[in-house]
């Protein structure tokens, strides 16, 4: 072993040596010593001893709030040359990177020795939530049921929070894997050489490769970054998903009867069909992300089909093919003689050509061959199917069971589309496009009021005549806008129903805004006015705090609309609406936000059972807990009753899909978590989750005051934005090329043009997490004034309310990574000194006063008490991020003197990264 002073000794920030955590212990410092070696031969010992001063300086500052520390940091920081700088800031994001790394595989590690020990179920696998449903007495028929009719589908969007390259990604990968392999296999010292020398070379190619972009994204390249976790996991995984709950399913019910459930999981994307504030989404793209994933999917299944191939070697003499299997194999045209007995690979040789015919098909190349293309997923999976059941009959299910198996349910969940693509347009567009084919038309549209915009759709709806003309010119917004509904018709015809599912409406507020985009979805032949049917769902998503707290009404009134509701029924008399978490939050503030969400969903509950209708809830939540995010499995068990219903949709974004999907083991468990909590909210729904009159009355006295709170900061005190501008990296952020669309829906910089997710992001980098929690002290001490016992309240709805106990665990958690001592170095920035003060002042009160009515409710002594390993985790990593921080501001600094270096945006956007790395949910 090397002795020598190395970042492997970069020790615990709380010296906390509990046994069970000696592994991560050991994987930190192995990963830190190898970094530190890395530095040393690369960049030269003084650059290694400068990152050493700082860790230490850190660490101080850390631990026992050192001033001494606090101003040796911003010393070392100040004198920094630009070249050591962007050193000594690609060390620390390194190691936050490794660090992450080496506690996802101490999960895993955690999580397969409790497997193997034999240890109870846990929360979030289909094992303790079938435990749950025979416990409460659910029949066999209820469970098999749920599986037949749900719906859970992770939709990934290329919402911009993910600064890292693919490039920087995939070697972060290998050494996943490689410590995996540490963990499975019981290595010989020369093995173990060699595993430790990969690492060397992974960790030394990451030193050397860029790990943010030089060149904007552009949509394709979202496309492609978004089709390399199907790659990686997806395809694999969520087969193995449905086999794992097939026998938990059997183990549970003590029924052995082999289950087929339909595909109730399936993947969708925004990725190529969001336009909503992104120009570049157009039809041509759209076509090209339709054909990407439908190549992915394809290639995967000719990988599989060939190796089935090369295992099937099973011999007709020695087992007796049936007559369905003799029959493919006559039709597979694979004469060869040393083949003759092998019925299996003849066949499988015939299917391969087919489908390789529909690969190049798909890809717009033409061959020449006998072999007809297949012209659905359904006919590929059919010729599985009679290899499948030949081989039962023969006796061999074991065989059937292993890749062939996998092969089929692959097929029947991805198809030839790989996921479901939704269209997303704003409201305001689809006004303009229909009103200008209205006016072409010779009626004026822009002028009638809602109840007569809604009187001309709905005749427009019955009246099988187009709208436009092919003889008539229109806009290029109006051209490009019919362009997407007609591709979209073509793919679908191409690839499938499944291709196009769903059509999302943002800012939709009115009936109107629906029958708009059905009137376009007419042009294009997606609805059929004689017919009264419809092919894609249509989505409103309400997103601020008023169109949450209308949404329900909007929704009843579009339901009594005739001509809605007969193509609702073409649809299965099923509606699913979107909930937007982003922009509510940034309207209202967090409290506020949560709370008007949960009353909508109560509500369109209600009114979707009143009418017969079968309400399905798209979540658009974001990685943070200011743009919804947290754990998912109690996020979807304290949603009201009813509102899951074996149904749900959960956008996935940013750095968020790199942490769920990019290992296998990883993927797994967090489908599983998905699928096992929509399970429970539907079979074995909490009786708290609905509030009582006192506790829905204390929530809205809590969200009244916390609404004024936020605003009054926000919205209402003049030179805010100026504020928030100068203490923070938005500008900066706006220049990171991680991401195809605009920071600003309008180009403008009012905050309330500002996209949530530059909102968020932007108060995580300077570590005051703002729009995860301001407001909630201040409306617990209005609160408490006018319930002088309303302490006791509080405090039993977090022990009872499973909705109250989240949202202040979320809470909690933004609260423990947020520091005022370093935020008030980004304050600093601010040249206004009479507006820093008075800014910073309001801030860190009502911090203080969030944090006192935190925990007072709580009854926890710190922050985090009740979640140990997240505090564990933040103590160990954060002396790390602090001094990215530190150099953050003085790089900023820097950049608006008006005479930077060269190369420090550069380095701001270095720092940005590596903040981001180790806080994990900051978009």
């Amino acid at each position: 072993m090397n002795n020598r002073p190395s970042i492997s000794d970069w020790e615990d920030a709380d010296g906390d040596d509990a046994p069970k955590d000696a592994a991560l212990k050991y994987d930190v410092r192995l990963l830190g010593r190898i970094l530190g070696d890395v530095i040393r031969d690369q960049e030269g010992v003084e650059v290694f001893e400068t990152v050493e001063s700082i860790r230490k300086a850190a660490l101080a500052f850390y631990k026992d709030g050192d001033e001494g520390a606090r101003s040796t940091l911003e010393a070392i920081t100040q004198s920094l040359k630009p070249a050591a700088a962007t050193r000594i800031i690609r060390a620390f994001g390194h190691f936050s990177h490794l660090a992450n790394l080496a506690e996802d595989q101490h999960h895993i590690r955690r999580t397969r020795a409790r497997e193997k020990e034999g240890a109870a179920a846990r929360n979030g696998t289909i094992a303790k939530s079938l435990e749950r449903a025979v416990a409460a007495g659910l029949a066999q028929a209820d469970i098999d049921n749920f599986f037949m009719s749900a719906r859970c589908t992770p939709v990934l969007t290329a919402h911009p929070t993910e600064v890292r390259r693919r490039s920087f990604i995939d070697r972060e990968l290998e050494i996943a894997r490689l410590l995996d392999l540490r963990d499975r296999i019981n290595f010989t010292p020369e093995e173990l050489d060699e595993n430790r020398e990969s690492l060397r070379r992974a960790i030394l190619t990451l030193w050397q490769t860029n790990i943010v972009r030089d060149t904007r994204l552009r949509v394709l390249d979202e496309v492609a970054n978004g089709l390399a976790y199907y790659e990686q996991t997806l395809l694999t995984q969520i087969p193995t998903l449905y086999r794992v709950i097939a026998k938990q399913t059997q183990r549970a019910t003590g029924d052995q009867t082999d289950r087929a459930f339909p595909p109730f999981l399936q993947m969708g994307s925004w990725i190529g069909g969001d336009r909503d504030g992104n120009p570049f989404v157009t039809a041509d793209v759209l076509r090209q992300t339709l054909q990407l994933q439908s190549l992915t999917a394809l290639r995967f299944f000719a990988a599989e089909l060939d190796r089935l191939g090369a295992e099937f070697s099973l011999d007709d003499r020695l087992a007796a093919p049936s007559a369905a299997l003799e029959r493919l194999a006559a039709d597979g045209g694979d004469d060869s003689a040393s083949r003759a007995h092998e019925p299996y690979r003849r066949a499988i040789k015939g299917m391969y050509a087919r489908l390789a015919e529909t690969l190049n098909t798909f890809a717009g190349r033409t061959k020449e061959t006998a072999a007809p293309r297949y012209m659905t997923a359904a006919a590929l999976n059919e010729d599985l199917g009679t290899l499948e059941r030949a081989l039962y009959d023969q006796g061999s299910q074991v065989i059937a069971e292993g890749r062939l198996s996998s092969l089929r349910r692959a097929v029947d969940v991805f198809g030839f589309h790989l996921a479901s693509v939704d269209l997303r347009q704003n409201a305001d567009v689809h006004e303009r496009v229909v009103a200008e084919l209205f006016s072409v038309a010779g009626q004026d549209y822009l002028r009638a009021d809602e109840a007569a915009r809604q009187a001309l759709l709905s005749r427009e709806l019955t009246d099988p005549r187009p709208l436009s003309s092919p003889h008539l010119s229109y806009s290029d917004e109006t051209t490009g806008e019919l362009a997407i509904v007609r591709e979209a018709a073509a793919a679908r015809a191409l690839y499938g129903p499944r291709a196009i599912e769903h059509y999302v409406i943002s800012k939709a507020s009115t009936p109107a805004d629906v029958l708009e985009v059905a009137a376009m979805l007419k042009e294009a032949g997606l609805l059929q006015p004689v017919l009264g049917t419809m092919d894609v769902d249509i989505v409103p998503l309400f997103e601020t705090i008023d169109d949450l707290r209308r949404c329900a009404d909007v929704i009843g009134e579009l339901f009594e609309l005739p001509v809605y509701r007969s193509l609702l029924q073409s649809r299965g008399d099923i509606q699913e609406v979107m909930l937007g978490y982003s922009d509510s939050n940034k309207d209202g503030g967090y409290l506020t936000s949560t709370w008007e969400l949960f009353k909508a969903e109560q509500e369109l509950v209600k009114v979707a059972k009143r009418h017969g209708i079968r309400l399905r809830l798209f979540h658009g939540r974001g990685g943070s807990v200011g743009r919804g995010g947290g754990p998912s499995y109690d996020a979807i068990l304290a949603q009201p009753p009813g509102a899951v219903g074996g149904a749900i949709r959960v956008t996935e974004q940013g750095e968020v899909i790199a942490a769920k999907y990019s290992n296998p083991y990883v993927a797994l468990r967090n489908l599983e978590t998905l699928v096992a909590a929509t399970f429970e909210a539907t079979l074995i729904p909490q009786e708290a989750s609905a509030p009582t009159a006192d506790y829905a009355d204390a929530m809205e006295q809590l969200s009244s005051s916390a609404y004024a709170a936020y605003r009054g900061l926000v919205y209402e005190t003049d030179g805010f934005e100026t504020y928030f501008r100068e203490s923070t990296v938005i500008d900066e952020i706006g220049n990171l090329n991680i991401g195809s669309r605009p920071a600003s829906r309008s180009g403008s910089k009012r905050i309330e043009d500002l996209r949530a997710i530059p909102w968020v992001f932007s108060w995580a980098q300077c570590r005051l997490m703002l729009p995860g929690w301001y407001g909630f002290g201040t409306a617990v001490e209005a609160f408490l004034e006018a319930n002088p016992l309303g302490m006791d309240l509080l405090t039993e709805m977090h022990d009872r309310w499973p909705f109250f106990k989240t949202t202040l665990a979320n809470m909690d958690m933004v609260l423990a990574k947020s520091d005022l001592r370093i935020a008030s170095r980004y304050a600093s920035l601010v040249e206004d000194s009479t507006l820093r003060q008075s800014v910073f002042t309001r801030i860190a009160d009502e911090w203080a006063r969030t944090v006192a009515a935190l925990l007072r409710i709580t009854g926890q002594e710190t922050l985090l008490g009740g979640n140990p390993l997240l505090a564990r985790s933040i103590r160990n990593r954060f002396p790390y991020i602090d001094p990215l921080n530190h150099l953050q501001v003085d790089l900023l600094g820097r950049l608006r003197s008006g005479n930077p270096e060269e190369g420090t945006l550069e380095r701001i956007h270095l720092t940005i990264n590596g903040i981001a790395a180790g806080l994990r949910n900051s978009g």
